[in-house]
């Protein structure tokens, strides 16, 4: 009995359906899905029924268009693929949410701003002499921009340090000791930055008699640094690889050798994420501020005598004033901490992606 070729032929393998794949059907079914809403509600919403206000009729759009979204993908996709094209919708729609929120706010602060920031004397000036009424053409924040660098400077100096290290302790060292501390910097994370600054007022001004200056707002700032730069450095050294270590002992060197040489650059990239973000929390710490020290119009480089200002003090005293001229200050103000903010959010994220391409 003879075979013929067909009959010895294998059976063709399944093939999965690559779901990120977009045809022509699923781009007219998420077209005619949008469209399809928006004139649904736009019909219902403002000629059938007694609403109004546009907050509502984008909400009810988009709770329309997923409901008629998923009933088009359905019709022509199996239920895997038209189950993930909802959850890609809502995954869109949430992020879209996010990004509209942050660009509104944003946009708002610099056009509120812009009266204040084209002036070349707010980035090169003090407040001496000028008056909450005065024109935007005279005075500047050169002394709060100095003193919040100051300040933060100062504060990264101790925090780094100390930060760092109670991270090597919890992960390297360990010990008895080492649940402790981990337990006191996760109760100091929570700690509210008010608190921070009553201790160091107490500590510092009363206590020891400190003057209310620069120093004693560093200190404040280190309190609320340390516990977020050591629980994010104790996540970085804990993704290092333990081979490494075992690498590293097996060599001869020891456990502080293996640390120093290996382990740390190892972690250098996360270590500097740590950094920027304890840096960009106590950037715009305004509550130990108002505790810890006092505000001033004039430029003061010295954080040992005198007052000093900072961008969120000045913010929070301009606001205050109630002066629509000094009011456009502070957000000229607030625009510059937004921007350094930002800019440091935005090295934390090339780093963390320039850390995960070298892995």
């Amino acid at each position: 009995m003879s075979v013929g070729p067909t009959s010895l032929a294998a059976p063709s393998a399944d093939r999965p359906r690559k779901l990120q794949t977009r045809t022509f059907d699923d781009v007219a079914c998420l077209v005619g899905a949008a469209a399809g809403s928006l004139g649904l509600v736009w019909l219902l919403y403002e000629r059938v029924l007694p609403f109004s206000g546009i907050l509502g009729f984008v909400v009810c759009w988009y709770v329309a268009f997923l409901v008629l979204y998923a009933g088009v993908t359905a019709i022509s996709n199996p239920k895997t693929a038209a189950l993930d094209r909802l959850v890609a919708a809502i995954a869109y729609g949430g992020a879209a949410l996010v990004g509209l929120a942050l660009v509104s706010a944003v946009g708002f602060i610099f056009a509120k701003a812009w009266p204040a920031l084209h002036h070349l004397n707010f980035y090169t000036k003090d407040m001496t002499g000028v008056r909450p009424t005065s024109p935007l053409n005279r005075g500047g924040v050169i002394h709060a921009v100095t003193g919040s660098a100051i300040e933060v400077g100062i504060a990264v100096v101790f925090a780094l340090p100390l930060g760092v290290g109670a991270a090597i302790y919890m992960t390297e060292v360990g010990g008895r000791l080492a649940n402790t501390v981990r337990i006191v910097i996760e109760a100091m994370t929570a700690l509210p930055d008010i608190v921070a600054g009553l201790f160091v007022y107490v500590l510092l001004i009363i206590g020891l008699g400190v003057e209310k200056s620069g120093i004693a707002v560093s200190a404040a700032l280190v309190v609320t640094m340390t516990p977020i730069t050591a629980r994010s450095a104790e996540v970085v050294l804990k993704v290092v690889s333990s081979s490494l270590r075992e690498a590293g002992l097996a060599l001869g060197a020891s456990q502080w050798q293996t640390v120093r040489r290996v382990v740390l650059p190892t972690a250098r990239p996360g270590l500097a994420t740590a950094l920027i973000l304890g840096i960009a929390r106590i950037v715009g710490e305004t509550a130990p501020l108002l505790i810890v020290t006092g505000a001033s119009t004039f430029l003061n480089r010295n954080p040992f005598h005198n007052p000093m200002t900072s961008l969120p003090l000045f913010i929070f005293s301009a606001v205050r004033s109630g002066e629509p001229v000094f009011i456009q200050r502070a957000y000229g103000a607030a625009a510059l901490l937004l921007a350094l903010v930002l800019v440091l959010f935005s090295i934390t994220r090339v780093l963390a992606r320039t850390r995960q391409g070298s892995r």
